[in-house]
């Protein structure tokens, strides 16, 4: 399986389980591996066959900035299963970064990954 990967992509959210988080907001960081056969778009050289990563770039910031949710677990399956609503993709890794956590200690990342797939 080929991947097309998109790393970095920033949109601000309101998920968390405080109310602070719910109430300010905070930017979320998140990286995609799209699992899918990349043969057929290449022999022809066509769009169409492939996934439109900008497209899917634009769809996960919509994720993020829509719906809130408590934990970064549920962000994540969300992520996934918009990623997934593409006829090529056959797998998808997607990583959440909360950056801004509400830890009390000094830490640089908070993060979920999560693997998904059409079974």
């Amino acid at each position: 399986m080929d991947r097309v990967a998109l790393r970095g992509l920033k949109a601000r959210g309101h998920h968390g389980v405080f109310p602070r988080e719910r109430e300010e907001g905070q930017t979320f960081i998140v990286d995609l591996v799209l699992g899918l056969d990349t043969r057929p778009a290449a022999a022809d050289d066509d769009l169409a066959k492939t996934v439109h990563y900008g497209v899917v770039a634009e769809e996960v910031v919509d994720v993020v900035q829509g719906e809130p949710v408590d934990l970064i677990e549920t962000l994540a399956e969300r992520i996934a299963e918009q990623c997934l609503k593409h006829e090529g993709v056959q797998e998808v890794e997607v990583v959440v970064h909360k950056p801004d956590a509400p830890i009390t200690v000094p830490f640089d990342d908070v993060t979920i990954t999560i693997t998904r797939s059409r079974a």
